[in-house]
């Protein structure tokens, strides 16, 4: 039985309304939004620790609305189905804990996970069954480049909403809220994105949000080293190579559960932030049968987005209110 919530609105990906409540990480970690009129031409602030930011600037200077939902096929799925192979190519994490990850304990290395979860809910509906999806595991660095190849046809991969990215790939409604956030040893000085980074080696994967962040302050900061993927900082921690690491809260989480020598830094995420489905620029047709998708996993409590945050996220991130709510100002089209 599907039940709806009231609909807190977001324009774009960026605006005005949040999630009713703060997801929190052994008291560490809140994901709280500023609900502020015109929040998405707000600027945000250098978080410091504990400090709550407003949308990202950069909401203003692009359309970051997705198109309406749509039950129908088009270009994009009907060339999707007449391959050869019949079966969504999905680009994914392979080694994201509790995203994207192989279970060692299973036969095959079975990947599983939140983002998993979603990327089996949109195969089932065009193909009908949960199985019909072949998953590729991408490097953060790549994922734009897959889609353009057309080695994938969608990516479900923590990838956040952002205007630079809006030029490349279209990408669905928002289905995840999160932030920048820093990562360091329990026993470490540094205590967020302030001014205890400074002379620190800090590491950030290539072609990601955090480095854009630590590009424009790095608050004293070493900032040359980044990886191809994003778990490749924590290895790097893990050896001593690096002070810190900088990357979306979300993913730091099931980083900290992971390794229980590391923390997130700092009371809140320092940026606020959208994760959403990517698909090939012009796609359209598959871009509303994604957000078709996603309107009915938001609102489905027994068996949707509900259902899978409790099963692999809860437990590192806590309660949460319910998934982003979108409404008609999300949508164009």
């Amino acid at each position: 039985m599907r039940t709806r919530r009231g609909t807190v609105r977001l324009r774009g990906w960026g605006g005005v309304g949040a999630m009713g409540a703060a997801c929190v990480l052994t008291g560490a970690l809140v994901l709280a939004l500023t609900h502020q009129a015109g929040g998405a031409g707000a600027k945000a602030a250098d978080g410091g620790s504990g400090v709550t930011v407003a949308a990202r600037a950069d909401a203003e200077n692009c359309d970051a609305r997705s198109l309406r939902p749509a039950g129908k096929d088009g270009p994009a799925i009907d060339a999707i189905k007449n391959r050869e192979v019949k079966k969504l190519k999905v680009g994914v994490d392979q080694n994201s804990y509790r995203w994207g990850y192989r279970d060692p304990n299973k036969k095959g290395g079975e990947l599983k996970g939140f983002d998993i979860d979603l990327a089996r809910e949109i195969a089932k509906e065009i193909f009908g069954s949960r199985n019909d999806v072949i998953f590729r595991a991408i490097p953060t660095n790549q994922r734009t480049q897959a889609l353009k190849s057309g080695a994938v046809d969608i990516v479900v991969r923590t990838m956040t909403i952002n205007c630079e990215r809006l030029k490349d790939v279209d990408f669905s409604t928002a289905y995840f809220e999160t932030g920048q956030q820093v990562l360091a040893p329990k026993k470490s000085d540094i205590t967020g994105y302030n001014k205890t980074l400074k002379g620190k080696k800090v590491c950030s994967a290539e072609g990601s949000i955090a480095l854009d962040r630590l590009k424009e302050k790095s608050h004293g900061a070493d900032i040359s080293i980044t990886v191809p993927n994003q778990l490749d900082c924590l290895v790097r921690l893990q050896l001593g190579e690096v002070d810190a690491v900088v990357t979306d809260s979300a993913l730091a989480a099931g980083q900290a559960a992971q390794d229980p020598t590391v923390q997130l830094k700092g009371e809140r995420p320092f940026t606020t932030e959208y994760y959403g489905v990517a698909v090939k620029k012009g796609s359209d047709d598959l871009v509303r049968r994604v957000n078709k998708v996603l309107e009915e996993y938001r609102e489905d409590d027994e068996n949707g987005w509900q259902k899978s945050y409790d099963k692999w996220l809860k437990g590192g991130l806590g309660k949460v209110a319910g998934p982003p709510k979108v409404g008609d100002s999300d949508y164009r089209g």
